[in-house]
């Protein structure tokens, strides 16, 4: 199964399906709000997701991160607005509690043989993927001039999750759910 480290963000929905709405136009595939999420690690193929889970509960009670709030708010892209493949959502709040989390899920899941993270980590909610560069220079103004404000989820834990391709997009489903 096909798996990443993450926390849901789905209490957000109605504000990320807002945040679209100015991205909604040709070459751009929105990400279903309701399937919101922070990923801490993107896991790839999972042979063991027991293993996995056992790694995560390992890194959550290591990190000592305790339930926060997670406040969501402007648009950036990956990896350049040159290039643009990724727009995304920042974390202006909470962004050090992911970041200690992503630290330890890196650690445990790399000792399971999991390949470490070659990139500096950048917590945010993916809101949609560039298909082409059709839209390029509109997606620039966009992500230039306007600041939208999502606001703010409870992080009360992180989740393994599954993911499916499907024509219609990637499909989610937890596998299973860790704690603070």
């Amino acid at each position: 199964m096909r798996t990443f480290v993450s926390v849901p963000l789905g209490e957000l929905s109605d504000a990320v399906a807002d945040a679209q709405t100015p991205l909604n136009m040709s070459g751009v595939d929105p990400i279903d709000p309701t399937q919101a999420h922070v990923t801490l690690k993107f896991l790839g193929e999972t042979d063991d997701p027991d293993a996995v889970v056992e790694a995560v509960e390992r890194a959550v009670a290591a990190s000592e991160v305790t339930p926060f709030d997670c406040y969501v708010a402007g648009y950036g892209v990956f990896p350049s607005l040159e290039y643009i493949s990724v727009i995304w959502a920042g974390i202006t709040q909470g962004s050090q509690q992911l970041t200690t989390l992503h630290e330890h899920v890196d650690r445990e899941t790399t000792a399971l043989g999991f390949d470490a993270e070659e990139y500096d980590f950048t917590p945010h909610a993916t809101l949609a993927r560039m298909r082409d560069a059709r839209s390029k220079s509109v997606i620039q103004e966009v992500v230039a001039e306007r600041d939208p404000e999502l606001g703010t989820a409870r992080v009360g834990g992180v989740e393994l999750t599954q993911s499916t391709r499907t024509e219609a997009g990637p499909e989610y489903e937890t596998v299973a759910e860790i704690p603070l």
